[in-house]
């Protein structure tokens, strides 16, 4: 094990059934394998890092997330090459997927940051970046 890496990720999701469809395909596209599955809950992992959703109770669900609150602004994932970006791109766009920053996509970190950006179900902001 490295030191200091990441174990896991936990994310209460609204919706967990939309949440592990939408999570699924794009954590297994990047390599991850389904690691955990119980009723309220589920998780993929890869190498020794994994990624849990769990269905939040309906009592903390009044207030919905928003990402310039304290706490998660987004989670950024490696992507294998700018080809891998833009296949990504194009599978979220046909899923109806909001793309962030579509104006300035695919370099909206920077000139030299080739990434596309998007939100979860939850609207939790999601990047992919090309090395």
């Amino acid at each position: 094990m490295s030191k200091g890496l990441i174990h896991h990720i936990e994310l209460y999701v609204s919706d967990l059934k939309r949440s592990v469809e939408f999570w699924g395909w794009l954590l297994e596209e990047l390599g991850y394998e389904v690691f955990q599955s119980w009723e309220k809950g589920q998780s993929w992992k890869l190498d020794e890092t994994y990624i849990v959703f769990v269905q939040a109770e309906e009592k903390y669900l009044d207030i919905p997330y928003h990402r310039c609150r304290v706490g998660l602004n987004h989670l950024a994932f490696h992507a294998s090459s700018r080809q891998h970006v833009d296949e990504i791109t194009q599978a979220l766009m046909s899923k109806g997927v909001k793309i962030l920053y579509t104006d300035k996509h695919p370099f909206a970190g920077g000139d030299q940051y080739y990434a596309v950006f998007f939100e979860d179900p939850d609207r939790i902001k999601v990047e992919l970046v090309a090395p």
